[in-house]
């Protein structure tokens, strides 16, 4: 199914809702909220559809843009908004990225260029585009079953009919109808003297600008053709300044904008009490996803905000001196705890730099060292030689940092070394707190701290980077960093304390803390990837695209855009008239599960099918693997591993998710066939086989389990004879393993029924039998669940926890805590297992100093590259380093392949 991305024109947005309702909004305190009441009636709205992927919320940037080059005049007379406007603006630009969504601009570009870029991408890839505005001059980027705009206002989706409806021409010929209109707001001359009238017939005439001029002889009436020669000039300056550009940005990575914030209102409830927007709050506790004791605390809190200063005392001290800063670090000494935090030119260890560094060590104290500013006058700077004596000196402390991998691997390349020692990251210690909370050190600082923070984009410029940053205003954003973080660490450990977690403290330094080194270490090495296979392999795929986009053009008997959804409908569903279910406002539904419910109702199903799921590899993964390896010098991908990414603690990796490559598919193997050992290598994957089910034996102590194990029989299909007897326990192994790894992951009868493809009947006998010829698992279950509601929380094998409020739940979610703690306790306690081996592998990898690298962990499975004779020898020694990494009271398996790809790893 093709995607959808939702751009909105967010100034022109505001300023229409500003107008659109009452300006006599106001909270008890007298400040207007009409604007923040729009705002939050539209973010419902949406909510409610979520019928976009992809959100984006694009603004203007201050300052000068390309425009006031092509003219000096453009814009130049504007009138200043209305002071009400402006209070509430900043209010609710804020909340966009508190409720987890994200802005997009860039300096010298305007809102409506960036929604032409990220339009232009967004058609490369074959999604649809939703443009939120009723700004006239992105009509020119409405383009049919591509693109649209949305009166978010009256409810309306301006098309190529309605801009023919309203303008008698079409998008395409919008940019030469503002050309010779012109724009009197925006100081755009056009021609004078034509209006909306004259310019429409010239058009709909001669169909564009220059065919106008290529026929200015036979233009009529006269005095038309007169003042069209009199203002060429400006008429084709004026058509500068209207074509929206398409290339503000060299790349745009839609991941980044997913439009999966779940309850971003919760993000903002304080806010949401603090401004009176009571539809909201009232529809959040009709759902009963606040209680009224969260509500007093949010009223609470604002009444204590509007008496106090959110801000914490604290002194940022800039250091230019080196003598200065010796003086300083002289203060350390081993068992200082010193935060620590770097200033970058963006988030690419490999391609970016150091710019400056922060610490404290005293609690309202801040320090900052740069390193690399660069501008016209900047002062002088720390020299590199005296900055990385420095931060050596540094390291010599017990060093905490908030994402503190992030930081080492460009301390690390700064000083050319390959590990330094830390103590101790507050972002960790966030997580184990609180799983399932905001980590980022802005979030945690005003909901653990009370203190605002700076904000990175108030403190950096749009398009340009930290090292640009005045060395004053860089110290007061930089020095906070290390003291918040510094405060962060102490508080936190009293928060682990005061939940009775303090075993938690000693479970993150020998555990948690040395597992960022393992990780930064295999981030580092990367896999190698053969680019010439995989560029091979996109010919085929392309080829693979072209033929079945051909079939099913055949099939359908016409051309459509294949990855439009709206088109698509309309050829299934009108066209060939096959059955369909509800149409929506935005079409008909074209979702996987609708096609395959057709997949018997006509031929060109399940070429769709293949389509997209060919499409979907195509331009998630080899594309993007290729041009990931072409920037890396030895032709590498380095995925970044995220430590907190889940409640459960399970890993999860980005930028590239090499996790989720499909395993069950021709195509998805054949990726794997590109990660490949370099010459005289090998790779090895080792497997941990069936790894909950056998903590399912080791928690529940359930005989016939343990025996299974113990033994070494085959676990489904001893649970096939329990079901089904020792004659069908063959022919039903699939059914049993399938409810064996259901139940662990809370599979009701519902879903068991849906997988199985039998009646919700069949699927609750089975596992009413199941659970029958296994009673201790059934009460297993039930001990985790009495347990979750008692104390709130489980635990993993490492004693993690994951908490639930079964007290504020709304019945929909108690029912959600009971299969998730049940979840938790399996796969949280498989990924500490899998956790300490990779952290004993790691320093076995270091300390003998063997030709042997840890590259991926996907989850149950460890991927190595080695050197080739060791091949076999060191597998061994790794998969027993696995299977003995703690005792239980069944044995560890896993088990090994060796080639020279990773699709031989299976």
């Amino acid at each position: 199914m093709s995607k959808t991305v939702t751009i909105i024109d967010t100034f022109g947005f505001f300023f229409r809702s500003f107008y659109a309702l009452p300006q006599y909004l106001k909270n008890s305190q007298g400040f207007p909220t009409g604007l923040l009441t729009g705002f939050t009636n539209f973010i419902s709205t949406l909510q409610k559809q979520h019928d976009s992927d992809y959100l984006i919320f694009a603004i203007d940037s201050k300052g000068p843009t390309f425009r006031n080059d092509i003219d000096s005049n453009y814009k130049a007379h504007r009138v200043a908004p209305p002071e009400e406007l402006m209070m509430q603006l900043p209010i609710a630009i804020e909340w966009i990225d508190k409720m987890g969504y994200k802005t997009l601009g860039r300096v010298g570009y305007e809102a409506d260029d960036i929604i032409a870029t990220v339009v232009h991408f967004a058609k490369d890839k074959g999604y649809n585009v939703r443009v939120v505005s009723h700004d006239k001059d992105l009509f020119q980027l409405i383009d049919d079953g591509k693109v649209v705009l949305v009166d978010a206002i009256k409810k309306k989706v301006m098309d190529e009919d309605a801009c023919l409806e309203k303008y008698g021409i079409s998008p395409k010929q919008f940019i030469d109808y503002q050309a010779i209109l012109g724009d009197s707001a925006d100081n755009i001359p056009g021609v004078k003297g034509i209006g909306k009238v004259g310019a429409e017939k010239l058009l709909v005439e001669y169909k564009t600008l220059d065919n106008i001029y290529a026929n200015i002889d036979e233009v009529k009436p006269p005095g038309i053709q007169k003042k069209l020669i009199e203002f060429k000039a400006d008429a084709y300056r004026s058509r500068e300044l209207v074509t929206l550009r398409e290339d503000a940005l060299d790349s745009f990575d839609f991941e980044d904008y997913k439009m999966d914030v779940e309850h971003p209102f919760l993000n903002i409830y304080d806010e949401l009490v603090k401004y009176e927007q009571n539809a909201i709050l009232r529809t959040l506790q009709a759902k009963k996803m606040v209680s009224d004791e969260t509500h007093q605390r949010a009223v609470e809190k604002i009444e204590t905000q509007i008496q106090s200063d959110k801000k914490i005392d604290f002194k940022t001290t800039l250091i230019t001196d080196e003598k200065e800063l010796n003086r300083v670090l002289g203060s350390l000494d081993k068992e200082s705890v010193v935060a620590f935090d770097t200033e970058t030119t963006g988030l690419d260890y490999e391609s970016d730099s150091l710019v400056g560094f922060s610490f404290s060590f005293e609690h309202n104290e801040g320090f900052y060292v740069p390193i690399a500013h660069f501008y016209l006058g900047v002062p002088e700077q720390i020299s590199r030689d005296a900055a990385a004596k420095a931060i050596k000196k540094i390291f010599e402390s017990r060093v905490v940092g908030h994402n503190i991998k992030f930081d080492l691997h460009f301390v690390c390349r700064f000083l050319q070394e390959s590990k330094l020692a830390i103590f101790a990251d507050s972002m960790i210690l966030a997580w184990l707190v609180d799983p399932e909370g905001g980590l980022s050190l802005d979030k945690l600082s005003d909901k653990l701290l009370n203190h605002q923070m700076l904000s990175y984009k108030d403190t950096v410029k749009k398009g340009e980077t930290f090292a640009g940053v005045a060395l004053e205003d860089a110290c007061k954003y930089a020095a906070e960093d290390a003291v918040i973080t510094l405060k962060l660490y102490h508080l936190l450990l009293e928060k682990l304390e005061a939940q009775g977690a303090k075993h938690l403290i000693k479970e993150a330094a020998e555990v948690e803390f040395p597992f960022i080194q393992t990780l930064l270490t295999m981030e580092r090495e990367g896999i190698a990837l053969d680019s010439a296979f995989l560029e091979k392999f996109l010919v085929e795929v392309k080829e693979t695209l072209g033929d079945l986009t051909a079939k099913i053009y055949a099939l359908a008997g016409r051309e459509f855009n294949i990855n439009s959804t709206q088109q698509l409908g309309v050829v299934l569903f009108e066209d060939m008239g096959l059955p369909t279910g509800k149409k929506t406002k935005t079409g008909y539904s074209t979702n996987e599960q609708v096609l395959s419910l057709l997949k018997d109702e006509h031929e060109i199903i399940p070429h769709l099918l293949e389509y997209r799921e060919v499409y979907k590899l195509f331009s998630t993964y080899i594309e993007p693997l290729l041009k990931l390896a072409s920037t890396d010098k030895e032709g590498r991908i380095h995925t970044s591993f995220v430590h907190t990414g889940t409640a459960t603690g399970r890993l999860s990796s980005k930028n590239p998710n090499l996790q989720n490559i499909p395993t069950r598919t021709k195509l998805g193997t054949k990726i794997r066939e590109a990660f490949i050992a370099p010459k005289g290598k090998k790779l090895i994957g080792i497997d941990y086989s069936q790894i909950e089910l056998r903590l399912l034996a080791h928690f529940t102590k359930d005989e016939v389990l343990v025996d299974a194990f113990k033994s070494d029989k085959d676990i489904h299909r001893q649970t096939a004879v329990a079901l089904f007897g020792e004659d069908a326990a063959d022919a039903k192994r699939n059914i049993a393993k399938t409810v064996n790894f259901g139940l662990l992951y809370g599979m009701g009868q519902k879903k068991l029924s849906e997988t199985l493809g039998i009646t919700t009947k069949e699927a609750k006998e089975i596992i009413e039998k199941y659970f029958n010829s296994f009673p201790s698992v059934r009460a297993y279950f039930r001990q985790i669940v009495e347990d979750s509601k008692e104390m709130g929380y489980v635990e993993t094998l490492l004693g993690r926890r994951r908490y639930f409020d079964y007290k504020n739940a709304a019945p929909m979610f108690k029912a959600a805590y009971e299969r998730e703690s049940v979840n938790t306790v399996f796969q949280g306690s498989a990924s500490d297992l899998i956790k300490l081996s990779m952290n004993k592998i790691h320093r076995v990898i270091e300390d003998e100093k063997l030709d042997a690298k840890m590259l991926l962990q996907i989850h149950d499975e460890l991927i190595f590259e080695v050197d080739e004779e060791k091949a076999d020898s060191l597998g061994e020694r790794f998969k027993e380093i696995m299977q003995s990494i703690m005792e239980l009271n069944i044995p560890l398996k896993a088990s090994m392949n060796i080639g020279d790809n990773w699709s031989e790893l299976k």
